[in-house]
């Protein structure tokens, strides 16, 4: 059980690309950390819910379930909670001109958050600045198959590793650091998202949506991605300064993707929690 004083309270922390309603989510580990940190504004950065497999099936555990119930408690807890969707979960868009808002948590296309050192900082998933989602979204759906199909190889092949006493290695992401056509899209992408943010006076762009973890100056834009929830399981956190920092929350804690998953021990511990 977490006690109350193991939290870890932040200014603001930066969630996206959870995919919950999928097996690749490692909502386990995104459980873990919502357990034992919380902030005064939590931004839920897109593909919170992945809407696109509710047309080839679905997949919720317990975990699932306690990442649900432990955002509900943070915004009981008085935490400012704004849900910006992404293209995963984008049926909720059609919804956002009325002004969304259920249970605490705000819904919105985009977000600003102003630092406490006085940085503006643009909020946004970033699919819009993807040509193959908004051009191409067949695309889109057959990259989604194939990156589902890399992590289901990608599980037996470290199986195999770890019986060498090799640790784990993502393939997906070895792949978007070779390919060379990758390394480019996910360049294009940053020059894009941190380019908008200059242009309209941001001084920085927080997003999701490439899975891809990373905090660098491009011009005079902090660009920042949070990475995600199915493999790097990384946040971006603010300190009560203003200090920016992406934390690997697997690495951090030496979290296994290879151990089995719990079944109860979190659940008993949310629910022994004080509210």
């Amino acid at each position: 059980m977490t006690a109350p004083a193991a939290i870890t309270r932040y200014r603001s922390v930066f969630i996206s690309d959870t995919h919950l309603g999928t097996r690749g989510s490692r909502a386990d580990f995104l459980a873990d950390f919502l357990r034992r940190n919380a902030a005064e504004h939590i931004f839920l950065v897109g593909d919170i819910i992945d809407g696109w497999r509710l047309r080839r099936g679905w997949y919720w555990d317990r975990h699932h379930d306690e990442v649900l119930a432990l955002i509900l408690r943070h915004a009981r807890n008085g935490a400012a909670i704004t849900y910006v969707p992404g293209n995963h979960d984008e049926i909720v868009r059609r919804y956002l001109p009325l002004g969304l808002e259920m249970a605490g948590i705000r819904f919105a296309a985009e977000a600003e958050h102003v630092t406490a050192a006085g940085k503006r900082l643009l909020v946004i998933h970033g699919d819009q600045f993807d040509s193959v989602v908004r051009y191409a979204k067949i695309l889109a759906l057959l990259g989604d198959w194939a990156y589902t199909a890399a992590l289901v190889l990608n599980r037996y092949f470290n199986i195999a590793r770890a019986r060498f006493g090799y640790p784990y290695w993502s393939l997906s992401a070895y792949l978007k650091r070779r390919v060379k056509e990758a390394v480019k899209a996910i360049d294009r992408f940053e020059t894009a998202l941190a380019a908008d943010a200059a242009q309209r006076g941001f001084d920085g762009v927080v997003c999701g949506h490439i899975h891809h973890a990373e905090m660098r100056m491009v011009g005079e834009v902090l660009y920042v991605n949070d990475g995600d929830w199915v493999e790097s399981c990384t946040a971006l956190v603010e300190h009560w300064d203003g200090r920016l920092e992406l934390i690997d929350w697997a690495a951090r804690n030496r979290l296994s993707f290879l151990a089995p998953r719990k079944a109860g021990a979190e659940r008993d511990a949310l629910d022994a929690a004080p509210a």
